[in-house]
């Protein structure tokens, strides 16, 4: 999977009428940083990490110490960083807090025998991340935190979280920049989201190489609550199944609500 930044300064921007002038911009690069070092498979050094970041290395620098001293962060033999034990203890509370190892398991569980991909994302700026991802035959693989972060706009759940944005917001996210699957830029990824947010579900086709076949379809719905995210699911769906998947994922999604 390719590395790319969250997209924080844009959204940042977009978002201090809402949020306030008094925003902590110290601990908004400090989770920029946690969030940057998590997005590589192996440890990585101070200097590469402020260039993937572009922020000053001194910052970063101080910033590592920072998060190492609270173990969130730590630093190997060969003085790279990786992501450390309270990160785990984070992310353990975070999936119980939320519900989602108490409420989302089973429903999604008993979607796989659909012989369908079984998702579950979150949004967090311009990426997904999935909490759960089910291939169909996948064995005793774990589907929890199987999976890093893709861009929003080219997977189902992201653009079905997408949809529940201000327009405002959406622009923010996205000035300045190509957006991955929209190349005719902005108006047509709102057009896009105002489609879905009347149609109260998503349907696309995806492309995933690695994850799905050429040429799938994904529903999504969203859902609400405290555990806001998107469920979906993807493969090789008829258009005469739509009506009755969306139905099926739309009583899911209250089940885990």
């Amino acid at each position: 999977m390719a590395l790319t930044k969250i997209n924080v300064k844009s959204r940042s921007c977009s978002s201090l009428k809402k949020h306030g002038s008094q925003l902590n911009h110290s601990l908004i690069e400090g989770i920029n940083v946690l969030q940057g070092l998590a997005s590589f498979e192996r440890p990585v050094g101070c200097r590469e990490l402020a260039r993937f970041l572009e922020l000053d290395t001194t910052r970063v620098n101080r910033l590592l110490r920072t998060l190492d001293y609270i173990g969130l962060v730590q630093k190997n033999n060969d003085r790279k960083y990786v992501t450390g034990p309270a990160m785990l203890v984070l992310a353990a509370q975070g999936l119980c807090a939320s519900g989602v190892t108490t409420k989302a398991i089973k429903p999604l569980e008993e979607l796989k025998k659909y012989g369908l991909v079984v998702a579950m994302g979150v949004l967090w700026h311009d990426k997904v991340t999935y909490l759960y991802h089910s291939l169909p035959d996948m064995g005793e693989e774990s589907p929890l935190g199987r999976l890093g972060y893709f861009p929003a706009t080219e997977c189902g759940t992201g653009i079905s979280l997408l949809s529940e944005l201000e327009e405002e917001e959406v622009r923010g996210l996205y000035q300045d920049r190509d957006i991955p699957g929209f190349p005719e830029g902005i108006e047509s990824l709102l057009s896009s989201l105002r489609q879905f947010r009347e149609q109260g579900y998503v349907k696309m086709q995806t492309h995933y190489k690695t994850h799905l076949p050429h040429h799938s379809v994904t529903i999504a719905v969203n859902v609400k609550g405290n555990m806001h995210s998107s469920i979906a699911l993807s493969g090789w769906i008829p258009e005469e199944a739509t009506e009755e998947l969306v139905t099926l994922l739309k009583n899911k999604a209250k089940e885990i609500e």
